[in-house]
């Protein structure tokens, strides 16, 4: 499997693409406000775009995608319950980034445990509201992208529209429940591995 990272030096938002490496599938999960990068390494490695997914709606993780979705024609996912946001440019916050106003309505909306398949790989979704109530993390064998539910060292802040904290607190939980090699990959921050969390994260222990 391929992964690679592209992060945002305004807003330190990471950019996700994963492949096969075999059929050379791929997809771009939370293209937010800087993807040059990212469109060079797909053209350059021969990734044929199937997906663009979003673990949430906020504009520093969705602002690309038109642009994304324009070059490539790939199917954008996201949560049974972003609607709302994605459609609303005040309330994904778009309006003030650097991106600029982005509203759109994704292409498929899939719920908790909806899986799939990308070449050989399997994308199995996992519900996680709190950050906003459509948050959703993105499991692929022992890879996990977390968005803006788990960070390295800390959790998403859920003081923003559709954001609870209750919700949050069960979504974290959750979480604790998976192996400890699992390898996290953030919306922001660096990778870590649900082990590390478990023991040093203060949101988790």
């Amino acid at each position: 499997m391929i992964i690679e990272k592209f992060t945002d030096h305004l807003f330190g938002e990471n950019t996700y693409l994963i492949a096969d490496k075999n059929t050379r599938e791929g997809a771009v999960i939370d293209p937010g406000g800087e993807i040059d990068d990212l469109m060079r390494f797909i053209k350059d490695n021969f990734i044929d775009v199937k997906y663009i997914i979003l673990t949430h709606g906020h504009g520093d993780h969705i602002g690309c995608v038109p642009k994304l979705k324009e070059t490539t024609n790939a199917c954008i996912i996201a949560d049974s319950e972003e609607k709302e946001l994605l459609l609303d440019k005040k309330k994904n916050l778009s309006y003030r980034m650097h991106c600029g106003a982005t509203e759109f309505d994704a292409d498929k909306y899939v719920n908790e445990g909806d899986s799939i398949k990308l070449g050989e790989l399997k994308l199995k979704f996992i519900h996680t509201p709190g950050h906003t109530k459509g948050c959703m993390c993105i499991k692929v064998g022992n890879h996990m992208f977390t968005g803006d539910t788990l960070f390295a060292g800390s959790m998403g802040r859920t003081d923003l529209y559709s954001g609870d904290d209750n919700q949050m607190k069960k979504s974290l939980n959750r979480l604790k429940k998976y192996e400890d090699d699992i390898i996290v990959y953030p919306g922001h921050g660096p990778n870590t591995t649900m082990g590390i969390e478990k023991a040093t994260n203060p949101y988790l222990v």
